[in-house]
């Protein structure tokens, strides 16, 4: 955790900050001891990547409770599911294998949409598509989920259907159907809105009752979408509002592959990259809740930037992420002429003022152009003084 919070990249360079910081290695719970490379090197074999995984569920589910809002008002929560392609050298991963030529693993996620934060993730070698990793997800009843054109597998999504789910695909254009009954008044941007049947066996076997089917037309990329669906009492528009929303679990791992370690890795077992990615899970989970609780207006990206020079000081959370809007000018007596009105000053007044930076500015430009006071001594060490009269 502290590897990805303060942006390390490699082993050497964790090990090499903690030795910087060994008088507070004991108070951070790492023992009064060194950390060296043999050490980590060895936890990271030995130790079961399924306690990291637990533990990323565990921060998955508090961010998900803490950072709880109502985006679609559909009474469930709305889930998208996607996957990214962690690319790994086939020489040094050797288990990694997915091509002749190439490693990588792939990170199976299920992406809450409106708390905006992980739900579940699964870890597979780069081959395995997405409509194999479907049987993983623990569905919930009422829930939406939304899934891309590749998870096309009826089986899935007819256990879905069972479990009193609803289920958002893109279909695929060779898809083979029936119309069963159909809407003759359509809203703007809706090109069709039917209920359908699969006309192949092997189809209609894994999914045996009706899907609606909704044409919508993108109008910025001039584009036609289909989508299966089974909500069927779902506005049309909203069914195509929330596919265009699973574009938040792309931006997702783009935040994800560009701030923290999931690309540089400190082991080359497969024991590591599983603990690697739960521990960056868990990071990202933990940014979220603390950003949540405090009320924080600055963005991940920012407070993990703060987080990566900070990690061992004792400031608090809140005044380390607070935003200084205000420059406190402590002046002595007598006052500069013109400086301040005095006959406005509160007669509790102790000689400090908290002005505005733009405010400060303002004042110093309009002393020294009229020749009150002067700036002497170096750029960055001076300061202004007033002048004699």
């Amino acid at each position: 955790m502290f590897g990805q919070l303060s942006g390390r990249e490699s082993l050497r360079d964790l090990v090499t900050v903690l030795d910087a910081h060994r008088s507070k290695c004991y108070h951070l719970g790492l023992g009064d001891r060194p950390v060296s490379r043999n050490a980590i090197s060895l936890a990271n074999q030995t130790r079961d990547f399924r306690i990291f995984e637990e533990f990323a569920f565990f921060m998955m589910e508090e961010a998900g409770r803490e950072c709880t809002t109502e985006v679609f008002s559909l009474g469930g929560s709305v889930y998208a599911f996607d996957s990214t392609t962690i690319s790994l050298c086939l020489s040094i991963f050797p288990w990694a294998r997915f091509r002749r030529r190439k490693g990588g693993v792939k990170a199976h996620v299920l992406y809450d949409l409106e708390t905006h934060v992980p739900s579940f993730y699964h870890i597979t070698t780069a081959s395995v598509q997405d409509s194999k990793a479907m049987s993983a997800i623990p569905y919930e009843s009422g829930s939406y989920y939304v899934f891309d054109r590749g998870c096309n597998a009826f089986a899935e999504l007819h256990r879905i259907n069972r479990l009193e789910s609803f289920c958002i695909v893109r279909a695929k254009q060779d898809l083979k159907f029936k119309n069963v009954r159909w809407k003759r008044r359509l809203p703007k941007d809706i090109l069709g809105d039917a209920e359908i049947e699969f006309m192949e066996d092997t189809s209609f076997k894994k999914y045996p009752e009706s899907l609606r089917l909704v044409r919508f037309h993108e109008q910025e990329q001039d584009r036609d979408f289909a989508f299966l669906a089974n909500a069927f009492k779902l506005p049309a528009l909203k069914v195509a509002n929330l596919y265009r929303n699973r574009w938040q679990v792309e931006l997702f791992f783009k935040w994800l592959k560009q701030h923290l370690r999931i690309k540089r890795f400190w082991g080359t077992s497969e024991n590591a990259v599983r603990i690697q990615v739960g521990v960056a899970v868990a990071a990202f989970c933990l940014v979220a809740i603390v950003r949540k609780k405090l009320e924080i207006k600055r963005s991940a990206y920012e407070m993990l930037q703060i987080l990566s020079v900070s990690l061992t000081d004792k400031t608090p959370l809140r005044e380390l992420f607070e935003r200084s809007e205000v420059t406190p000018v402590v002046q002595g007596t007598p006052f500069l002429p013109g400086f301040f009105d005095e006959k406005r000053l509160p007669p509790q007044f102790n000689g400090t003022l908290v002005l505005s930076r733009r405010t400060l500015e303002r004042h110093l430009r309009q002393l020294k152009k009229e020749g009150r006071i002067e700036f002497r001594g170096a750029p960055k060490t001076g300061g202004y003084f007033g002048t004699e009269t």
